[in-house]
């Protein structure tokens, strides 16, 4: 399934499974709370890194985690 977001198009399966797993980690590492509604940050932050060219899922949810984490630490 594709979805248009600005000028690049993007996998939106690729987006909810990669939040699901740094969000899943978040979550377990007590840095996200624990809500329905998904953290618009890191969605921005993955999308951020699929238009960089970036489209792993495992490799995204990583670098995804590591800068929310410098995000939230500063």
């Amino acid at each position: 399934m594709l979805h248009d977001r600005g000028m690049q198009v993007m996998n939106v399966e690729v987006v909810a499974d990669s939040y699901a797993i740094a969000a899943n980690y978040l979550r377990l590492s007590g840095a996200l709370p624990d809500t329905i509604t998904p953290n618009e940050q890191l969605v921005d932050i993955i999308v951020q890194l699929i238009h960089r060219g970036e489209f792993n899922k495992l490799r995204l949810a990583n670098k995804a985690i590591s800068m929310f984490e410098i995000a939230h630490s500063a």
